[in-house]
């Protein structure tokens, strides 16, 4: 982890790595509450800004389902500073309430006259593997 932060050009701290560890665990996005419930004591602040800081440089990306249920999860390398890649599916199961970021080998591409397209998300719902 000590290398993301590195290859991002940020300053490596026990907050930064203690949260990019967090991440680590899942295989799944999570909820700043989880991420609260698993620091114990922590600065808010510090916390909410160390997120910003990742989300601004292609760390962490944040996925917002129907529903207003926003996740965060860990970004693809190819992210950079203020411009996400990502093609992948985001996944909401409807049993276990998890979201999932799901690789499939052919990311449509979509072409609209007039309009040149930066940004594509797609989202599906339905039920996990876990909860199959």
């Amino acid at each position: 982890m000590k290398n993301l932060l590195l290859s991002k050009k940020l300053r490596i701290t026990d907050f930064r790595l203690a949260i990019l560890d967090i991440f680590n665990r899942y295989e799944n996005s999570i909820s700043t509450e989880q991420i609260e419930n698993e620091l114990g004591k922590f600065d808010r602040i510090t916390l909410y800004r160390t997120l910003k800081i990742f989300k601004e440089n292609g760390i962490i990306h944040e996925i917002t389902m129907p529903g207003n249920i926003k996740k965060l999860a860990l970004c693809a390398s190819q992210c950079s500073e203020h411009h996400h890649e990502h093609k992948h599916i985001h996944f909401h199961c409807n049993t276990c309430e998890e979201v999932y970021c799901v690789e499939v080998p052919a990311f449509p591409e979509i072409g609209l006259t007039g309009f040149k397209v930066e940004n594509l998300e797609i989202q599906a719902n339905g039920i996990c593997q876990n909860c199959g």
